[in-house]
């Protein structure tokens, strides 16, 4: 069997495809936390401060993760001892990511949280840990401390 599509609709069933597929793959992502008009752009996208409605989403910027971070989420960092120490947001919590599984505990359940670590890998295992763990709005960081760091946000050194 041929499939003859005219070309003029072949974009809009490559789109259709494409959110088939990845419907099929992705993970349920929550709705979304604040209203932002479609001309607003991805700079007014970016600065959005994220209303509480309901579980964070899987992943989120780092200015939507300043946002969190500033109306009391929770921060947790999984780098390891010495990268802390160079340096570390304000107020966060360390657990290695090793030993994260052991120290659960430590986490609240009741607020939102929020894993950081240096470039967004390991945040994302972190978050993953939680999720399995129960934990019903947690969230990775994308783009890490390092992107943090370059957007001037305050960070501190030492223990």
């Amino acid at each position: 069997m041929k499939l003859h599509v005219a070309p003029r609709w072949l974009p809009l069933m490559l789109i259709v495809l494409l959110l088939t597929v990845a419907a099929g793959c992705a993970a349920p992502v929550s709705p979304p936390t604040a209203a932002i008009a479609p001309a607003a752009g991805a700079a007014a996208q970016a600065a959005a401060v994220p209303l509480k409605a309901g579980p964070l989403p899987g992943e989120l910027s780092v200015d939507a993760a300043k946002s969190q971070r500033d109306a009391g989420a929770f921060i947790l960092d999984v780098r390891e001892p010495e990268e802390w120490d160079q340096f570390h947001l304000p107020g966060s919590t360390l657990i290695p990511l090793k030993q994260l599984p052991q120290r659960l505990s430590e986490i609240p359940k009741d607020k939102d949280v929020v894993v950081v670590c240096r470039s967004g890998n390991r945040s994302q295992a972190g978050r993953d840990i939680l999720t399995a763990a129960g934990y019903k709005s947690v969230a990775s960081m994308a783009g890490g401390l390092l992107q943090w760091r370059q957007k001037g946000y305050p960070t501190v050194t030492g223990r």
